[in-house]
């Protein structure tokens, strides 16, 4: 196991009904801004909890964060923020609403141009307004880590960024917020989940004993629940234990003291901010081809994989690897999500920009190894079409 530190201070607020926990969870004078994405948080009563429960303080609304958050977007919040001197900020939404959120906490204070927050992944951050969550959509584990994405339409680059000084404060996590959610959104967080757990996780073994049965159990369960849950997405277990998967998928626990490779991550981005196609899918379209691609350097972990995941104990090394990335394809799909470019009408003549983009955001040594150049990026490109 390798050296780490591992720090979390999110307060957990998790169960049916916990929105009226607002009132005690924030002080009575703070000064709020409650930021949220479309219409969804309105029209499924949310919104309404969340004011319930903020009572009598001062507060005001900023809404229409993209599903992608835009950094023109969020810094129209920084200013509202600056004008009503907001001393808090409340995200009410899922992973993109909760990342724009932190941008503006980082970038209120920030002494610079904001989108250097961005370029630098976070390491000029010296302070940021506290953030609280009510989450909406499991997904992105943003309601519980340090980590950030945002999109800046108009040189269309998708940057993330981490900090400490972005940790919500708290999460409230209330399972039937799921019994509302679209399903294409519910199985994009289905995967999302999945992959980043993956991320953390088919890398190569370190004797990493406790990250990897936790891991794989995380995995074992998205693959039970995700599809009973899309038939029956109110059924209260089954929300529960999404939510709270979702949530441990990426608050640093299972990737403490173990390598990490994100490397579909950075291309997914790359897809997402050229053709717009939502984040989980442009993973589940990468990580089959960047398994195959990579099945040498990641031998030993895709066969414990297979093993302990898929439970395939039969046949030659690479049957075996072959099958259980067959199986996490046929998973996918069994979502409702296609996993090929051409699905989404990418054909092979995108590649060569999309090759060009990921260099010139400084993508060109991915992986766990650094080891994915420009250039394995265009043949996992080419074996995803």
């Amino acid at each position: 196991m390798l050296n780490f530190d591992y720090y979390n201070p999110t307060h957990i607020v998790f169960g049916k009904g916990r929105i009226a926990q607002l009132d005690t969870l924030l002080s009575k004078d703070a000064r709020v801004l409650v930021l949220y994405g479309g219409s969804s948080a309105q029209k499924t009563g949310t919104l309404d909890e969340v004011r319930k429960a903020l009572g009598d303080r001062t507060y005001f609304e900023f809404g229409g964060i993209e599903p992608n958050p835009s950094y023109e977007t969020l810094m129209k919040a920084v200013e509202q923020v600056k004008q009503e001197k907001v001393d808090f900020l409340l995200a009410v939404g899922g992973g993109s609403v909760i990342d724009g959120t932190k941008f503006v906490a980082a970038a209120v204070p920030y002494e610079g141009e904001p989108w250097e927050i961005l370029e630098t992944d976070g390491k000029k951050i010296k302070e940021a307004l506290p953030v609280g969550t009510v989450l909406t959509l499991p997904a992105t584990g943003s309601e519980m880590n340090r980590n950030s994405v945002v999109t800046r339409k108009s040189i269309k680059s998708k940057r993330g960024f981490h900090n400490d000084h972005v940790f919500p404060v708290f999460s409230i996590l209330d399972p039937t917020k799921v019994y509302t959610l679209p399903p294409r959104q519910l199985a994009n967080g289905v995967v999302d989940s999945f992959i980043h757990i993956t991320e953390q996780y088919l890398t190569y073994p370190v004797d990493g004993m406790v990250q990897d049965e936790f891991a794989e159990g995380l995995l074992r369960t998205l693959i039970k629940i995700g599809p009973e849950l899309l038939k029956d997405q109110k059924n209260y277990d089954l929300a529960a234990n999404f939510m709270w998967t979702a949530t441990l998928a990426l608050n640093g626990l299972i990737g403490a003291g173990v390598p990490q490779d994100w490397a579909t991550h950075m291309v997914g981005h790359e897809l997402t901010a050229a053709f717009g196609i939502d984040h989980g899918r442009t993973l589940a379209i990468i990580l089959p081809s960047l398994l195959q691609n990579q099945r040498e350097a990641k031998k030993g972990k895709l066969l414990q994989y297979a093993k302990n995941v898929w439970h395939i104990d039969q046949g030659s090394d690479d049957e075996r690897i072959d099958a259980a990335i067959e199986k996490t394809r046929h998973f996918f799909e069994s979502l409702g999500i296609p996993t090929h470019l051409k699905d989404y009408d990418v054909g092979e003549e995108s590649i060569d920009m999309l090759v060009k983009e990921l260099e010139a955001h400084g993508m060109s040594q991915l992986g766990e190894h650094k080891a994915i150049t420009p250039e394995v990026s265009r043949a996992i490109l080419l074996a995803s079409l």
